[in-house]
């Protein structure tokens, strides 16, 4: 576990996140790299700072975030297909 400046420990959240469609597939919305600023999820969920986007598979994936999680997990909850959202 990590510490901060005033040696507070950091509190990461974990979701282990399995989508109805494969990730590359999900990529496609993320067509325009000029209106998204991205190319794919990941770098949509990177993007959200101390959140990290690990694809385990096709369809799975790891998100970690200090204290975005809330945001990043209503983002993907209206704007992807989930089949499970389980928090670790």
């Amino acid at each position: 576990m990590k510490t901060n400046e005033v040696n507070k420990e950091i509190s990461y959240e974990t979701l282990l996140v399995t989508f109805g469609e494969g990730i590359g597939r999900l990529n496609t919305m993320f067509d325009d790299p000029q209106v998204w600023g991205v190319a794919t999820l990941k770098q949509w969920i990177d993007g959200y700072e101390t959140t990290r986007f690990t694809e385990i598979d096709d369809r799975t994936a790891v998100i970690t975030s200090e204290y975005n999680m809330d945001s990043v997990k209503e983002w993907l909850q209206k704007n992807t297909p989930i089949i499970n959202m389980e928090k670790r």
